[in-house]
């Protein structure tokens, strides 16, 4: 049996008592970002990007089969909270994840909309905590990587592989990707600095389309080593082109 696949009675049981609910929404640094100017790009400010930096949480993205599994026949994601990019949330709804020999996160929250695979994305410290060997990788690209158990208050479900360590990435609209030079796939450096010293992030992803606003998205780890919550200045680079804050 692989030793991901746990009873299920005795997952729910566990889940039942879990007490301890987890906000992993997406906490950013800068502030808030300024209402634009009509007409301008989405996310600008005074004619230019507004570059915000975000701490991606562990979370859990889930098909509408699974929601319905997890959470009851005709069940659907309720929103609580709007993410920065329009269209995005984090859900009321949060599940347990369950590793090897029964190591668990208790409460990951789930974000929504639904998707066409699960998926369930870590920082290194939560893989650790699992005892899950969680690779590196860009969301969606989940062929080859583990699995685990998702518990909800009606079922469980065996994923037999989705789970990762997103890859660091800056969602931006084509506006953006223009101003930077840059196109969709390419790859940019992050530099952040907070107080006396300064933490620079290669291989940041550009993920490109016409909705989205500048946002660079690295996990909770990326984001406790550039003690991003005490930011000074955050700069996104590409040759000699740049934004910053």
């Amino acid at each position: 049996m692989n030793a991901t696949q746990i009873d299920r009675s005795r997952i729910e049981s566990l889940v039942r008592s879990a007490i301890a609910q987890s906000a992993n929404g997406h906490s950013a640094a800068p502030a808030a970002t300024p209402i634009r100017a009509a007409g301008s790009p989405a996310g600008w400010v005074d004619g230019k990007p507004n570059l915000r930096v975000s701490i991606s949480a562990r979370h859990v993205h889930l098909t509408d089969q699974h929601v319905e599994i997890l959470f009851g026949a005709g069940a659907v994601l309720e929103p609580e909270k709007d993410l920065y990019q329009d269209g995005f949330y984090a859900a009321k709804q949060t599940v347990m994840v369950v590793g090897p020999r029964r190591r668990m996160l208790p409460s990951v929250r789930v974000l929504g909309p639904t998707r066409g695979a699960s998926q369930v994305e870590l920082a290194f410290t939560d893989s650790i905590s699992l005892g899950i060997d969680a690779p590196v990788r860009h969301s969606g690209k989940i062929d080859g990587t583990p699995g685990c158990v998702l518990v909800g208050p009606v079922g469980s479900v065996q994923l037999e592989q989705g789970v990762i360590r997103a890859a660091r990435h800056v969602h931006m609209n084509f506006a953006d990707a223009e101003h930077f030079g840059v196109s969709n796939g390419d790859m940019m450096k992050l530099k952040v600095t907070s107080h006396d010293c300064s933490t620079v992030f290669d291989d940041v992803l550009v993920r490109a389309d016409a909705a989205a606003k500048l946002e660079v998205h690295i996990d909770t780890d990326e984001g406790n080593a550039c003690f991003l919550d005490g930011a000074s200045k955050v700069e996104l680079t590409k040759g000699n082109c740049g934004c910053q804050k």
